[in-house]
């Protein structure tokens, strides 16, 4: 469809010029009032036809003088002028395209939610960090409604505010250094493979060594099925010259904590296993039903790199041993950390380290909202 557009003294006139070169086919789509470009000034009217493309083919057009943009062909009566929409088409496919972005349909099909033009790359960053989708429903609804309208088109305070949300939501907990009489029991548990070997490794190094204060740490573990597993705990205990206490039957736990009785933390290993082998959890949950009287913290040892449904599967499994706290791994294997976020704020659990990497003890930092809000927004470890 091409447009026409046509002058004339009055809109009857500028309505006859068109018909007179168009037909009665033409189709009106506009009439307004201009300014004249004579110089009786004499006001002038435009009224704007849309034709079908058939319309190039007959022979009352051929024989006009039709030029595009700014070219205009002088008439008896008025002025005729073709317009090239090819631009304005191509700017509002662009348009279209914005407004596409900002229409958030979750997988629940629950909410509608348009998310202004000046949050799209806040949102989208939401959504590439796998952030839970209900809580960025909840987060973008309650930021549209009550930032300060001065604040949105400020794309560095459009941030900042979101980061303030973020360390609202993000629950960590941070070391509490040990009076001089104390000691802390700690049982790391969570599936094969998430590197709960590796971390009691740093954490013994980090209390032994990093912290200031030289705290005896004493290491036990439970894992006499894995290959390889007592030799691992062994070769790093001998480099650190700590005490490592091999335990396998329950009955045997409380001996081995009798026997580290002088240490301030005593770091407990466990066998992993699939988080559907329950006949391993329940094996673990034997250990500590022989430690009614002793508190002992339960650490949920999860990767960051694996699906959140993986970590509600992983959560659910070791839930029965009523799980205090957790430790993020292998934050440097991905990209995405709102699931970590997320998943910590939904169950309820904070969040005390997080490993970044394979060395021993400097991959591994005491968990910090504002690091995991760096991780977040720029989707990768600081």
């Amino acid at each position: 469809m091409k447009m026409l557009s046509f002058l004339g003294e009055t809109p009857t006139i500028a309505l006859q010029n068109a018909q007179k070169e168009c037909g009665s086919d033409a189709v009106v789509i506009s009439t307004k009032k201009i300014s004249s470009q004579d110089s009786n000034g004499v006001n002038m009217y435009e009224i704007t036809i849309a034709l079908e493309e058939e319309y190039d083919k007959k022979e009352s057009i051929s024989k006009q003088k039709i030029v595009t943009s700014n070219k205009k062909i002088s008439s008896k009566n008025g002025d005729v002028q073709f317009y090239d929409f090819k631009d304005q088409i191509l700017n509002m496919q662009e348009s279209l395209e914005k407004v596409q972005k900002t229409l958030w349909e979750p997988k629940s099909q629950l909410y509608d939610l348009n998310i202004p033009p000046e949050f799209i790359d806040i949102y989208t960053l939401f959504e590439q960090n796998e952030f839970d989708a209900e809580m960025t429903y909840s987060i973008m609804k309650k930021t549209i409604e009550q930032l300060p309208v001065a604040m949105k088109s400020n794309p560095i305070k459009i941030n900042n505010f979101f980061k303030l949300i973020l360390r609202r939501i993000i629950a960590v907990k941070h070391e509490v250094p040990l009076r001089t009489h104390q000691r802390k029991i700690m049982m790391f548990v969570g599936p094969t493979g998430v590197g709960k070997t590796t971390t009691i490794a740093k954490l013994a190094a980090r209390y032994a060594y990093k912290l200031g204060t030289n705290y005896r740490v004493g290491i036990i573990t439970l894992d006499s099925f894995r290959v390889g597993a007592v030799e691992q705990l062994k070769a790093y205990t001998n480099i650190m010259r700590l005490p490592l206490e091999v335990v396998k039957r329950p009955e045997e736990l409380s001996e081995a904590i009798a026997r580290l009785k002088d240490c301030h933390y005593i770091l407990i290993d466990t066998a992993g296993g699939s988080q559907y082998d329950m006949d391993k959890i329940e094996l673990i949950n034997q250990y500590q039903q022989h430690l009614t009287e002793t508190p002992i913290e339960k650490m949920l040892v999860l990767p960051a790199n694996v699906k959140t449904t993986d970590l509600y599967e992983i959560y659910n499994s070791y839930s029965s041993l009523h799980i205090h706290n957790l430790i993020f791994t292998k934050l440097d294997e991905t990209i995405s950390y709102g699931n970590l976020i997320s998943f910590a704020h939904k169950t309820k659990k904070s969040i005390c380290y997080v490993s970044v990497g394979q060395n021993v003890p400097d991959d591994l930092h005491e968990a910090n909202s504002n690091y995991l809000i760096d991780c977040f927004m720029n989707r990768h470890v600081s």
